[in-house]
């Protein structure tokens, strides 16, 4: 049964995390590549297999990072016809406008910055508000939660992509072994910055998952509220519906 996770190491602040994404900007698209095996491609462009129906969508994507969330939706569908991505990380932002540019998608997509718990947007602008292995990051999930239902527009959807743990014990412990001593070592020696790697398998460990976060969900307004593994529960997409 999914349910919050359990931790060896104390769960570590979210304050001025970005700071942390600002110094490991330059190789963070490689290391999501070489780190997952290519995974996060595959985790990434699944999230558009959940896009509500209507058409066009005016879609929000908080902690953007370089916009590869915004671009491997975009990939799979035409039924965004514009996009916003927000995030706290200047030198993110940067790498992001870079890739937007050299695809010739300015005119769909912008970047700018933003702090998923105080979403710089009016109430009811977008249709599906999205966020990928970036809600453990924030300094408060719940108000960041809240954010998210009242920036959508009745009937609206919020999609979020985020690592959790296996069920099954034995790919549980090959997964926490390589995320407390393979991934900081490599991440560490690639970025030159240990510590964020470091931090990374932290806040997955004690981040809630599976049913735990599908009730936070619930209590910020959310409905229909839905939790569907990926690869063996890796990872896992959260759904949730704004009243219509």
């Amino acid at each position: 049964m999914s349910t919050s996770s359990s931790s060896h190491e104390k769960n570590p602040p979210r304050d001025r995390v970005w700071l942390m994404f600002d110094r490991i900007a330059h190789r963070y698209d490689l290391l999501n590549r070489l780190l997952s095996l290519g995974q996060d491609i595959v985790w990434r462009q699944r999230v558009a297999q959940y896009l509500p129906e209507k058409s066009p969508l005016h879609l929000l994507d908080m902690a953007t990072g370089t916009a590869d969330q915004l671009l491997m939706m975009y990939g799979k569908t035409d039924r965004i016809t514009s996009a916003v991505g927000m995030d706290m990380s200047e030198q993110m932002l940067a790498v992001g406008r870079n890739k937007i540019r050299e695809r010739h998608l300015e005119h769909i997509m912008t970047l700018q910055t933003g702090d998923a718990t105080q979403i710089p947007a009016p109430d009811q602008t977008f249709d599906v508000v999205t966020i990928s292995f970036g809600i453990r990051n924030v300094s408060d999930v719940d108000q960041a939660l809240r954010e998210m239902y009242r920036v959508l527009k009745p009937a609206g959807r919020a999609l979020i992509l985020e690592f959790s743990l296996p069920q099954n014990r034995f790919l549980r412990g090959v997964y926490l072994f390589y995320f407390r001593y393979v991934l900081p070592v490599i991440g560490g020696m690639i970025s030159g910055d240990r510590y964020a790697y470091n931090y990374l398998n932290k806040t997955v460990e004690t981040f809630p998952y599976g049913e735990a976060f599908c009730q936070r969900m619930r209590s910020a307004g959310f409905i229909a509220v839905q939790a569907n593994p990926l690869t063996f529960g890796i990872a896992t997409i959260y759904q949730g519906d704004k009243a219509s």
